[in-house]
């Protein structure tokens, strides 16, 4: 059975979810606008949040909201210890080009760390839910990292940052590295899917830079929750949503075995390098 805070969560991420979808097909009416270089937001991603923010306060109104398109906002009486936050559409670029891989991110979080998360998939009706301390579940069924114990024949995910593409030459050298063993490197679009797709087994590892606490923080849950490992290029104590708020923001994920040798590939490799 589902938390009271999930039950919530679920029903703001539908509802964000719904505003996509019934925007989907109005794509060249959008107003979008450039973040930054390559980096974009549209109308429907601010309409999403508030949906979800919406029904997010109509129940915990004493909540704080750190959301990727509102930003930062107190709860009501302010000085509250829980924070949600909210990613309205994740895969915004995928999104606008009518590429079919897209999500809402939710989390919960005190402290820094996460204690509910839901990524929701509105095209496949796919609901990842995690509890601290409960597990994670997709469409209310339990799920496991993989069992994969080392690189060779793994599936590894990663993204491209417009914000990290001065140290793009670095992560192509890991990523060449890492084809020396493992299966393939994919490229998705989605941080949050990425990270509910390791924790799904659908995947067995990730690594990114430049996310932010809104792509991460209900992924990292699910991942912990799955039975997986999370934490930065080069294993900080303080974990990877720590490390995302305090704006180093990278992330590496996957099941204990996997998380090692593809640290240490990103090490020899020279990319964890680039940050220090």
């Amino acid at each position: 059975m589902l938390q009271p805070a999930v039950n919530v969560m679920v029903k703001a991420a539908r509802a964000g979810g719904g505003v996509l979808l019934r925007n989907m097909h109005k794509l060249d009416a959008l107003n979008v606008v450039e973040k930054a270089r390559h980096d974009y937001a549209s109308e429907v991603d601010g309409l999403a949040e508030e949906a979800i923010v919406k029904e997010l306060r109509r129940a915990y109104p004493e909540y704080a909201v750190l959301g990727e398109e509102g930003g930062a906002k107190p709860g009501r009486g302010g000085g509250s210890r829980f924070t949600w936050v909210i990613d309205p559409l994740d895969g915004t670029s995928n999104y606008l080009r009518g590429l079919p891989h897209w999500c809402v991110s939710i989390a919960l979080v005190e402290g820094g760390e996460p204690l509910h998360g839901v990524i929701f998939d509105p095209l496949r009706n796919e609901l990842f839910t995690a509890t601290r301390g409960a597990g994670a579940q997709l469409n209310e069924r339990r799920i496991r990292v993989s069992e994969r114990r080392e690189l060779t024949g793994a599936m590894i995910s990663t993204g491209f940052a417009p914000r990290e593409r001065k140290r793009v030459g670095a992560q192509l050298r890991a990523v060449e590295a890492l084809l020396e063993s493992a299966e393939d490197v994919r490229r998705t679009g989605s941080a949050a899917l990425d990270l509910a797709y390791v924790a799904a087994a659908r995947t067995d590892g990730y690594f990114e830079a430049g996310v932010h606490p809104w792509d991460i923080a209900a992924g990292v849950l699910l991942v912990r929750e799955a039975g997986g490992r999370v934490s930065d290029f080069k294993g900080a104590a303080g974990g990877p949503l720590h490390v995302a708020f305090a704006g180093g923001r990278q992330v590496v994920a996957g099941n204990v075995h996997i998380v090692t040798p593809l640290q240490k590939t990103l090490v020899e490799s020279g990319y964890a390098k680039e940050f220090a």
